[in-house]
């Protein structure tokens, strides 16, 4: 795969822009052909980026890394935008709000230690978000966009058990692993984190736009595309390594030989982060490359409950409810479990289920997933549960 991490960039102690440096950064950021390196070169070259805007075609070839086929471009690109280009910029992108960048204290530390880190960060929803991912102190989930009956159930419990315990659920918007493990967050009311693809006014797949909205509205959505981007499909792999570089963990559920989530695995190794596998059926395709991983020394992980013992509470615990003791707690897991089965009855969905027992789904999941895990109880499509 290639090296993901170096030090190159290294993490800086708080730094922070003015208002005219960001906006230079956004300007050139938007420049084709330019990067991280080649932008940090024409900055050190140029004597800053606001001055680089001035200078000649002979001094720009002299910038390492800009050939004359890039020199061509960044002509083009300033005759656009005029000799004041700050003057219409400005208002075009919002004075920058919305947007993280570099150099604002916000930029998550863990950025640094990627080999290309986003030049910017496009964001929407909740803002009290940013310490906790610039501290990574979030759970990343990812996994196949065709997962098994099981593995979807495993990403709703996972993303419920993880918001219950207070913990950011980060995780990619696509369809199947990390749309479930949205919807288990979502629904135990936690602060779920969609990192994206594609630009933030655009949702893929098409049919997650109310739940990209929901996202925004319950916790954040995230992006280095800006509005208008061109989404390739590099875009998607990309955007992994930024969901693994804001996480204090990673869990893959469920995923083939060939994935994205093998990717933010192995990047998961390289910034030496705990990473949990779910198990699957070893005759399963599409969870073939997840259980290889546990070959390679990933720790298996059979309920969302070994998740939550090893991480502890998040930074969005709420203080003062102490577990119940242990007898306690056992008892009335076993009274739950029988009510769950008798309201199971022949057959029942979730919906039905969380109807009939007046309690969330969110709480259901991991249950219902325990009596699977026990044989007594088999998972069906639709989110449905017959007994064994």
């Amino acid at each position: 795969m290639g090296d993901l991490v170096q030090g190159a960039f290294p993490r800086r102690a708080a730094p922070t822009w003015g208002r005219e440096q960001r906006l230079w950064w956004l300007l050139w950021s938007r420049c084709p052909g330019l990067g991280w390196q080649r932008l940090r070169a024409l900055e050190a070259s140029c004597g800053g980026l606001a001055a680089a805007w001035g200078v000649s075609a002979a001094e720009l070839a002299a910038v390492p890394g800009l050939g004359s086929g890039l020199v061509a471009s960044v002509e083009r690109f300033r005759r656009r935008w005029g000799p004041r280009p700050l003057e219409v910029f400005a208002t075009r992108c919002r004075f920058g709000r919305g947007v993280l960048v570099p150099g604002d204290r916000g930029w998550p530390g863990g950025l640094w230690a990627l080999k290309r880190p986003p030049l910017q960060l496009c964001w929407q929803g909740r803002g009290s978000l940013w310490p906790h991912l610039g501290q990574r102190r979030s759970v990343a989930v990812v996994g196949t966009r065709r997962p098994s009956l099981h593995g979807l159930s495993m990403a709703q419990a996972i993303g419920a058990a993880l918001a219950e315990a207070g913990w950011p659920v980060v995780s990619g918007l696509a369809e199947g692993i990390d749309g479930a493990a949205h919807q288990g967050c979502l629904a135990a009311g936690g602060a779920p984190v969609g990192v994206l693809g594609t630009p933030l006014g655009r949702a893929y797949p098409l049919h997650h736009a109310l739940l990209q909205r929901r996202v925004a509205r319950q916790g954040l959505l995230v992006s280095e595309q800006v509005e208008g981007a061109a989404v390739r499909p590099g875009s998607f792999a990309a955007r992994n390594r930024l969901l693994v570089a804001m996480a204090a963990a990673v869990v893959v559920v469920e995923c083939p030989v060939v994935s994205g989530a093998l990717h933010s695995a192995e990047l998961a190794w390289q910034l030496e982060l705990p990473l949990w596998v779910v198990p699957a059926d070893a005759g399963r395709a599409s969870a073939l490359g997840s259980n290889r991983l546990m070959a390679r020394g990933a720790t298996p992980l059979l309920l969302p409950a070994d998740l939550i013992d090893q991480l502890g509470p998040g930074p969005l615990a709420r203080r003062g409810s102490g577990p119940a003791p242990p007898g306690d707690a056992a008892a009335a897991g076993d009274m739950a479990a029988e009510g769950l089965l008798a309201a199971v009855g022949g057959g029942a969905s979730l919906e039905q289920l969380s109807l009939a027992l007046d309690r969330p789904m969110a709480e259901l999941m991991p249950r219902l997933l325990e009596l699977e895990l026990a044989g007594r109880l088999r998972a069906e499509a639709g989110l449905c549960w017959r007994p064994c």
